[in-house]
């Protein structure tokens, strides 16, 4: 999947399914999501969790450092290219985004705005490895979507303690491309075709 496939499934349905029980692989799949994020599984597992998956046409992420046995270095996102085949990795560290995009994966980084300081070094990251889109977490802090927005050029992603449905639209009213949450009973939520603008670049 190439980006523009990937930002365009993003602003169709707003919504991202993070996965981090297996229980719950069945309830993403049948949700109406532009992507999935997989936080469960292992080295032996992984690979069948994605072509679940992509078998139906969803684009999936990986974040690597949530995958048992799977070592966070250029080795661990060679196996993931070449044998578990994702379209894309979703990771808070530096050094995976940029061995991600040497392979052809979409990379989405995660920051997590805890501080002034937080806020500094993700647009600091974001000028060094120019991932395809940007994770801000907790989206509890919509106003710092639209801060980033005009200082970075990627779209934006909101997760993080989505509890409902208005949180969501509030993150998109502020100009998230989509709302990455954990919550199943989310997934299912008509969020696209509301009234807000869409973010993508």
């Amino acid at each position: 999947m190439n980006r523009a496939d990937f930002y365009a499934g993003l602003a169709s349905s707003r919504k991202i399914a993070s996965v981090k029980e297996e229980k719950l692989l069945e309830k993403a799949l049948k949700a109406d999501v532009g992507a999935i994020v997989l936080s469960v599984g292992n080295v032996g597992s992984i690979a069948r969790y994605v072509q679940l998956y992509k078998a139906h046409g969803i684009p999936v992420l990986i974040h690597p450092e949530r995958i048992g046995g799977m070592s966070q270095d250029k080795e661990g996102i060679a196996f993931l290219a070449r044998c578990v085949k994702p379209d894309g990795i979703i990771t808070t560290r530096n050094h995976l985004v940029k061995q991600a995009k040497k392979h052809g994966l979409i990379t989405v980084q995660r920051f997590f705005l805890v501080d002034s300081d937080a806020v500094k070094s993700t647009l600091f990251s974001v000028q060094e490895t120019e991932p395809d889109a940007v994770e801000i977490m907790p989206a509890l802090l919509p106003e710092f979507i639209t801060e980033f927005r005009k200082q970075i050029a990627v779209p934006i992603i909101a997760g993080g303690l989505i509890s409902n449905r208005e949180q969501v639209m509030k993150a998109l009213c502020y100009g998230a491309i989509a709302v990455s949450m954990g919550n199943h009973h989310l997934w299912k939520e008509r969020v696209a075709g509301e009234p807000y603008p869409l973010s993508v670049v």
